[in-house]
């Protein structure tokens, strides 16, 4: 039996994850100047799907067979969280600065957990109820660049509201796999996922005219290969060894730090204007994941009795 993982390198790794997920928004902002944005989705995801697949036949002997039922909810993960979540990803991208499109993305607990209550019953607490309230505040914030009434004068852009697929299309993902995969590994449903999205961006890459592989620079290409082999594929593998060795609810912290990375990366790597309202807005956005993910105090009387 192989010796258990040890925290303190199961830490390192999820600092990491969290790095190379701020790092795809730069990556992504760069290959989507040079390629179109269906170019770029698609050839970040066949690095991804190559090195997923790759993880699942070394950690796993192969990928399993699905039955009918499974392969219906791997189809929807390949539409979701794949193919509308890149597409509007390298969309959005093209038009909105990295620093910026990651605090949108931050929504990511907060519209899955929204969409946990309406579709799967879950229980809204006080915490949850008021960690999805901060974390709106605090993308009001960052788009109404520190004046909230700057969103009804115009000041959101088409490249922000593309954004915001990409959370509900998170979070229609997250709760598909979820509700109709629960018997098969996180590595097996995302390897089986990226096949299905690929094959999905192949087609919307065909009919857009965008198929061939595009005449970028070697930067560009650089970009891709980041986004899609350290960005999807080995931060996914390290963030499924946190929530098996310290669990989901402590792994999921780190998730924070995405943004942080972000933004530090775009004003060191790309120049973009670090401005107040992101600070501030960040801060806040940050604020609202802690409290959603922070638990419950058991009732008094309860404490009492098993004291």
């Amino acid at each position: 039996m192989s010796p258990p993982a040890r925290p303190a390198g199961v830490y390192a790794k999820l600092v990491l994850m969290a790095i190379f997920w701020g790092g795809s928004f730069i990556g992504g902002r760069i290959a989507s100047a040079e390629m179109a944005p269906p170019a770029a989705a698609l050839w970040r995801y066949v690095v991804a799907t190559l090195a997923l697949v790759a993880v699942a036949f070394v950690r796993e002997g192969g990928l399993p067979k699905l039955n009918p039922r499974e392969w219906f909810a791997v189809v929807l993960l390949g539409a979701t969280g794949v193919a509308v979540f890149n597409l509007c990803f390298m969309y959005g991208l093209a038009r909105v600065p990295a620093s910026r499109g990651s605090l949108i993305m931050a929504l990511n607990p907060a519209v899955t957990l929204l969409g946990a209550v309406l579709f799967l019953h879950e229980r809204l607490t006080r915490n949850k109820v008021l960690g999805i309230i901060v974390a709106l505040l605090g993308v009001v914030v960052v788009l109404g660049h520190g004046n909230p009434v700057n969103l009804f004068r115009g000041s959101v852009g088409v490249g922000e509201v593309v954004l915001f697929g990409c959370p509900l299309a998170w979070a229609a993902y997250t709760l598909i796999g979820k509700r109709m995969l629960p018997g098969l590994s996180a590595i097996a449903v995302t390897a089986y996922a990226a096949l299905t999205g690929t094959a999905m961006l192949v087609v919307v890459a065909a009919w857009s005219g965008d198929l061939a592989p595009p005449a970028a620079s070697l930067r560009a290409w650089a970009a891709i290969a980041f986004v899609g082999l350290f960005g999807t594929a080995l931060a996914f593998v390290w963030f499924y060894e946190g929530v098996r060795t310290i669990g989901p609810a402590r792994t999921s912290v780190f998730i924070n730090l995405v943004p942080v990375a972000a933004i530090v990366l775009g004003v060191l790597l790309l120049g973009e204007p670090l401005e107040f309202s992101m600070v501030a807005g960040g801060a806040l956005v940050v604020a609202g994941v802690l409290l959603l993910n922070r638990p419950e105090r058991a009732p008094r009387a309860t404490v009492a009795a098993t004291g």
